[in-house]
């Protein structure tokens, strides 16, 4: 059965971006909507009305409200039928997604949204958190023994883990580079074919820590929760 899938979220890859690029992975067919596309109102008058008051939302047949981008991802994987069904597998993809996305709450905000001074501060206060919780990722990469960080083939927590790893490169390019496997990590999840397509072909993020923006069909659009 094929559902209507509709995401909807800001002018940001944040919370939204591992479910897109799982969604491109399985090939599943959805549309990616601006908040105020979809609600014809200002995120301040929606918010009150949303469960949990936040976004992402997954809409299923104009129906099913799913909220919360881990519940969201779930849902794709299991859509998919790639769901990982062995309990102990399952338990440790879901510790390595929830390791990865607690990665959110210092990169996210900074790269959206701190500039010049605010940005230097936040990147060089969260540096001792980045580099261990990365070199917690790569040894859990290196002892499984998988090119991926539960399996031979990529499942959600690897989507999760490659957004936060890729996104750390806006605050020093360098970094991964001292992480040889999960540097070796985010080219393989780039080198699948239709994963490679959505990352040659999204917006494009741009002015980091000077003015935030995504390109969004050639227009400049700042990141953020308002319209543009």
């Amino acid at each position: 059965m094929k559902h209507k899938l509709e995401l909807i979220y800001f002018k940001m890859r944040a919370l939204a971006e591992a479910p897109r690029l799982l969604f491109h992975y399985t090939n599943i067919e959805y549309e990616d909507l601006m908040s105020w596309d979809y609600y014809g109102k200002d995120w301040s008058e929606v918010k009150p009305n949303i469960p949990f008051k936040q976004l992402p939302m997954l809409v299923v047949d104009k129906k099913y409200e799913i909220c919360q981008s881990m519940a969201i991802m779930t849902f794709i994987e299991n859509l998919a039928g790639i769901n990982i069904t062995d309990p102990i597998l399952n338990a440790k993809a879901n510790a390595i997604m929830q390791s990865a996305q607690e990665l959110f709450m210092p990169l996210n905000p900074t790269v959206n949204f701190a500039i010049g001074e605010k940005f230097i501060k936040k990147k060089d206060d969260m540096m001792p958190f980045l580099l261990s919780r990365f070199e917690d990722l790569e040894k859990a990469l290196t002892e499984n023994h998988k090119k991926f960080f539960i399996l031979d083939e990529p499942r959600a927590c690897d989507f999760v883990a490659f957004h936060h790893l890729d996104l750390s490169k806006m605050l020093d390019p360098k970094l991964i580079k001292k992480f040889p496997r999960l540097e070796k990590f985010l080219e393989d999840i780039m080198s699948i074919d239709s994963v490679k397509s959505y990352l040659e072909n999204r917006p494009e993020l741009i002015d980091v820590s000077i003015e935030p923006k995504l390109v969004i069909e050639g227009v400049l659009h700042p990141t953020g929760v308002k319209k543009t």
